[in-house]
């Protein structure tokens, strides 16, 4: 399983950082690796002293749920408990988030982590996620869940 670097980790959270500032916005930034453990985690002046931890909680409920916080929403309000729940298991690091600015980070295909974007609005968190993502080049784009992924492809035999 690949996962992602301390210098890829910089990058991202180098252009967030500059991303809330050119929108007004205070933000801290966390990104974890594949299996959620902190890589790296920033606060920006001004950000409120709560954000560094909802940030890495965001980062984390993306990189070990395998999908962005906004895709775990409505699983979240038809499950409540199980969702409560979660956070309670003894490996759990921090607690699952459900929410906007919760982005998993993809590339060529693999979960290699997760950023977690906190200190504005749900939306404007969300927006600073998704535009850095993009603009490094790491893919947004998440199968829904219950939709099988695509079967490895098979060596033909001669």
């Amino acid at each position: 399983m690949s996962t992602i670097s301390l210098d890829a980790a910089e990058e991202i959270i180098a252009a967030a950082l500059q991303r809330g500032r050119a929108v007004g916005k205070a933000v801290s930034v966390a990104v974890v690796d594949a299996g959620g453990f902190v890589v790296a985690v920033r606060r920006s002046d001004g950000a409120r002293p709560l954000t560094p931890d909802i940030a890495r909680a965001k980062a984390y409920t993306a990189a070990v749920m395998r999908r962005p916080g906004r895709m775990l929403k409505k699983w979240q309000e038809s499950q409540p408990v199980f969702f409560s729940q979660l956070s309670q298991l003894p490996g759990a690091a921090q607690p699952i988030m459900a929410t906007d600015g919760s982005v998993t980070v993809k590339k060529d295909g693999e979960v290699i982590g997760g950023l977690g974007i906190a200190g504005g609005t749900a939306d404007e968190d969300q927006a600073i996620a998704d535009e850095v993502l993009e603009s490094l080049g790491y893919e947004l784009e998440f199968a829904a869940w219950g939709v099988a992924a695509e079967p490895a492809a098979q060596g033909t035999e001669s």
